[in-house]
């Protein structure tokens, strides 16, 4: 007993470890996302100062605006001054509203959140079960129709299946609304849009795992022992299948999260993505560069969670 205890310890310990180490990895990572950020945004053609002074303003009305923003000064100096500020939690103030760019993001953020969140749950209940019924049925109709649709819905660009989708459902059909958020039902289409390419590469990448894993002895074993053939596929080869799967999942949540850009454009959805492109328009950059060090921070968090998953999910996974 206390033998046991003292190993649960030591992989507690370890695991700590592991989880600060990837921590760490944050720092280079925030970083080179702001510098590159930076930079892109700053070299970008366009003068936020002259988007803010209008048409009518004069050239000292535009020098003052910029002066005042500090864009009077040398690239390497604004970005010296803005990470500054960002270390100590200012991540600087909207050019267009005046609002603190952390309120801006935190404001849109749920609204991402919850589009991804529903996107990726969808995507991965579909994906999941129809990777494992083609891998278990393989070379029947199910299996080559249902790898031909998971083609064409990692082919589609997400706003062009958001435009087909809003075509039919909201304008033809009227079934459901086409822009806005509010109640379930405008979560719809957004959700189907976002996570269509997401559950064909998971439907995917399930049955190519689940094949690999079927053709092991321990499989045979299993069934020369005459054990039920449900009992064999979830309980031994779909468990054993599921490290690569939680990858991809992993992967598409934080992609989910940073590539909604487009679908929030297209559905009037007021997340994140919404928010950045607006900002792209106006030059608002503080907003632009607050936006990418969250949805960044967000996929390495995410991938962190898949990682320490592991050894729940497949004990012989150790944090080495």
């Amino acid at each position: 007993m206390v033998f046991l205890l003292l190993l649960a310890t030591q992989e507690c310990e370890r695991m700590i470890q592991y989880i600060a180490r990837r921590l760490l990895y944050l720092i280079p990572i925030f970083f080179g996302v702001t510098f590159i950020s930076f930079f892109i945004l700053h070299l970008s053609p366009g003068d936020p100062a002259e988007l803010i002074a209008g048409m009518e303003a004069t050239q000292e009305d535009i020098e003052a605006i910029r002066k005042n923003l500090g864009l009077d000064k040398p690239l390497l100096v604004q970005y010296l001054v803005y990470i500054t500020n960002v270390c100590r939690g200012d991540l600087g103030t909207s050019i267009r509203t005046q609002r603190t760019v952390l309120r801006e993001v935190l404001a849109r953020y749920p609204a991402t959140l919850e589009l991804a969140g529903v996107s990726v749950l969808v995507a991965s209940i579909i994906g999941f079960f129809a990777g494992i019924i083609a891998a278990n049925h393989q070379n029947s109709y199910f299996d080559y129709g249902s790898m031909v649709v998971a083609l064409f819905g990692i082919s589609m660009p997400i706003f062009w299946l958001g435009l087909m989708l809003m075509l039919v459902f909201a304008v033809i059909l009227g079934w459901l609304p086409a822009v806005g958020r509010g109640s379930f039902a405008h979560l719809i289409l957004p959700a189907i849009s976002l996570g269509a390419n997401s559950a064909a590469v998971i439907a995917r990448m399930t049955r190519s795992s689940l094949l690999e894993v079927i053709r092991q002895d321990y499989i045979r074993t299993a069934r020369a022992k005459g054990l039920a053939e449900r009992i064999v596929l979830y309980k031994h080869a779909v468990r054993n299948a599921l490290i690569p799967v939680i990858t991809v999942m992993g992967m598409q949540f934080g992609y989910l999260l940073s590539g909604s850009v487009l679908t929030e454009t297209v559905f009037a959805w007021p997340g994140v993505g919404r928010l950045m492109v607006q900002s792209i328009y106006a030059r608002d950059y503080p907003v632009v560069q607050g936006a990418i060090l969250l949805v960044a921070i967000n996929f390495v968090l995410v991938n962190l969670l898949v990682d320490v998953l592991y050894g729940y999910i497949n004990p012989r996974v150790q944090v080495e």
